[in-house]
């Protein structure tokens, strides 16, 4: 396994998911609702930093690795997976928008690792479609996390609008990346 700090900040990553759970679970005398709600989103969003900053290194560095490949992903996945998991625990999201967006996080990955296999890995390379389904999944789920108001602003209310923007967004680009592997697999049956 090579060592870098890109691959360390993915690791980072993945150690902070029972962090972000773990203050749901601390003594309500040692912390808040509110502290727990703060917490939980600035450990969020602290992944989502370092998921930017470790392909940003990685790149910068020329520290790319097939294990860093495999990692960063896997990483993003288990951290989105574990906060959608607990919002519903909460009662802030839904069980239906929670399974839409993790199901279709696995059927891609899915997909992915199978086109991979057939040398077809750049038929369902990320999208811009698929970066915004991203950033619509980070800033809702931050703001469930969050839950409380700011002021007059509903972050809880803005947040349920976003994740289901993000759902649709979340089917969208998994229609659009079914379709790009169907075409691939279709012209392979064309040349058999």
């Amino acid at each position: 396994m090579p060592f870098s700090i890109p691959i360390l900040l993915t690791w980072l990553r993945i150690v902070l998911i029972p962090l972000m759970i773990g203050v749901y679970y601390v003594p309500e005398t040692w912390i808040v609702e509110v502290g727990r709600n703060l917490a939980a989103t600035l450990i969020f969003v602290l992944a989502g930093v370092t998921d930017w900053l470790d392909g940003y290194l990685a790149r910068r560095w020329n520290e790319t690795s097939a294990f860093g490949a495999f990692l960063d992903p896997v990483a993003d996945k288990l951290v989105v997976a574990a906060a959608l998991i607990m919002l519903v625990q909460l009662g802030r999201l839904d069980a239906v928008l929670a399974a839409i967006i993790i199901g279709r996080e696995i059927t891609i990955s899915a997909l992915r690792e199978w086109m991979a296999q057939m040398g077809a890995h750049k038929s369902v390379a990320v999208s811009a479609i698929g970066k915004v389904k991203t950033t619509a999944q980070i800033v809702s789920i931050s703001m469930l996390l969050y839950h409380d108001p700011i002021g007059n602003f509903d972050v809880q209310g803005m947040g349920t609008w976003l994740i289901y923007v993000a759902a649709v967004l979340t089917l969208w680009s998994m229609g659009y990346y079914m379709r790009m592997a169907w075409s691939h697999l279709d012209d392979m049956d064309k040349k058999a």
